[in-house]
């Protein structure tokens, strides 16, 4: 297998790492977040993470008994100590680049992923704030090769507002992670359904509130959507004694849940000029649920509800046939106007105002589903998953599409070993030729610039990708 900087020669562009994490060293991010955020803000430190905190502390039975997941342990790089020093300092990572094979990395933090999920309203705000400005410092000596993803709560639309204005007019970043997947109390608990008495709100559809002015603010930022947000620990994920059983599928689930939101929800009918992106979970999901809702559409659209509504069953046909292949029971039970129901009102349809589950997103023809999913949405891929050729298969997508996957190195986590090891694991679909050289352009370069440039075409300007970029978006 050849080398990260023998398969760099070898390109004809670029390579973006569309999600690099680094790893915070909190007694020097926390002194920081105190000193600009106040009491709040080191508060948030403390909340967050507090969860698998105690869920490490105590048995698998305990868990059991309290229905607690078994959690992360021993989730950072330690035996090579030159990669755990690179995610810690930006510095070195800045000088390593070349040798892991990468010209420009967008930068999401680990910790800091989950300031904006605490429920404490004061400190998530200052928390939030807080990180976003330590981290605009300590990358902007890099700022040519590096930016790092302000993070953004959405619990309500005003603070999100409030933090993406400081972070892009304040501080000047330009890439954000937003949360989805938000826990709100149900209101009647007592529900069989009820799932811990709370709901996840998934934003772009029966939201709490309606998140229209984030995505324009979004717009008027000139900023795209990103999503990293996980479900470990949620529903059917929650061995109380095997992380990986929790682990697997979860940022995907959660991408899927949050994807299929936002086009059901008609967010990207409305905003088709705003690009998302869904990290860490792959395109294999992604692949499944474009080809699911072209399907759901034949069959759930207004046209396809003639198919089965109540009111079009021809009662004497049936009659009729069941005396000839029906038996004399069933007979009898027709004529005693016994299992069928021809009415199709309000109770029978749980009282909604459109039938259509489509109608959001006004889809007329099959290409409206094309257009407003695959050239809107993105999908972050570990270089190790070999689902990633699923994204370039015209042959298999729907109308020939290929998704737009996106090259995430996840550097700085436990599922990267070796930092050199990322760009020659995302090559080898090349080698095996599941996917050509110009799917691998597009994996590694093309989509990251368009998912980014599309929205702000400034945003590679003056780093060091700037020509590459300008010549593919111009």
């Amino acid at each position: 297998m050849p080398d990260s900087i023998t398969i760099k020669q070898s390109l004809a562009h670029p390579v973006i790492d569309a999600d690099g994490h680094w790893l915070e060293y909190w007694p020097v991010v926390g002194e920081f977040m105190r000193q600009v955020g106040g009491e709040a803000a080191s508060r948030a430190i403390s909340i967050s993470g507090q969860h698998v905190r105690h869920a490490l502390k105590i048995n698998p039975k305990q868990r059991r008994k309290k229905n607690i997941p078994q959690e992360a342990f021993w989730g950072v790089p330690t035996l090579n100590t030159v990669d755990r020093a690179t995610a810690m300092m930006p510095t070195l990572l800045y000088d390593r680049l070349d040798e892991i094979g990468i010209d420009f990395a967008i930068m999401y933090p680990t910790g800091g992923l989950g300031i904006p999920r605490i429920s404490d309203d004061e400190a998530r705000l200052a928390g939030s704030k807080a990180f976003n400005t330590y981290c605009a410092e300590v990358f902007s000596p890099f700022c040519d090769r590096m930016t790092p993803a302000a993070v953004v709560p959405m619990h309500h639309p005003d603070e999100a507002i409030e933090v993406l204005e400081h972070a892009v007019l304040d501080l000047g970043l330009k890439a954000v992670y937003m949360n989805s997947l938000i826990e709100r109390q149900i209101e009647a608990p007592q529900s069989p359904v009820a799932n811990g008495g709370y709901w996840f709100d998934v934003l772009g559809l029966d939201s709490a509130y309606d998140y229209d002015r984030v995505w324009e603010k979004c717009r008027e930022l000139k900023v795209s959507p990103t999503f990293h947000r996980g479900s470990r620990g949620r529903a059917l994920r929650i061995s109380p004694s095997n992380f990986t059983y929790n682990h697997i599928g979860h940022f995907a689930a959660a991408g899927e849940a949050t994807c299929k939101a936002l086009f059901l929800g008609g967010v990207t009918r409305r905003f088709p000029d705003l690009n998302f992106a869904f990290l860490e979970g792959g395109v294999g999901f992604a692949c499944l649920l474009y080809a699911d809702l072209i399907g759901h559409w034949q069959i759930r659209s207004k046209e396809g509800l003639a198919m089965t509504d109540p009111a079009h069953l021809d009662l004497p046909l049936l009659r009729e046939l069941a005396e000839k292949y029906g038996g004399a029971e069933m007979v009898a039970a027709l004529a005693d106007g016994q299992g069928i129901n021809m009415e199709n009102g309000p109770d029978t349809t749980g009282h909604l105002e459109d039938l259509d589950d489509y109608s959001r997103c006004e889809i007329r023809q099959v290409d409206d589903i094309r257009r407003l999913f695959v050239d809107r949405f993105y999908f972050g891929c570990e270089a190790d998953d070999p689902a990633n050729a699923w994204a370039f298969s015209e042959a298999h997508n729907p109308m020939g599409a290929k998704l737009k996957a996106l090259y995430g190195s996840d550097i700085g986590h436990f599922d990267v070993p070796d930092m050199l090891g990322v760009l020659p694991e995302a090559y080898e679909l090349v080698e095996d030729e599941l996917i050509t050289h110009d799917d691998f352009a597009d994996f590694v370069f093309g989509n990251a610039v368009r998912l980014w440039g599309e929205t702000n075409p400034d945003f590679f300007a003056g780093t060091s990708v700037e020509s590459d970029a300008a010549a593919l978006l111009g």
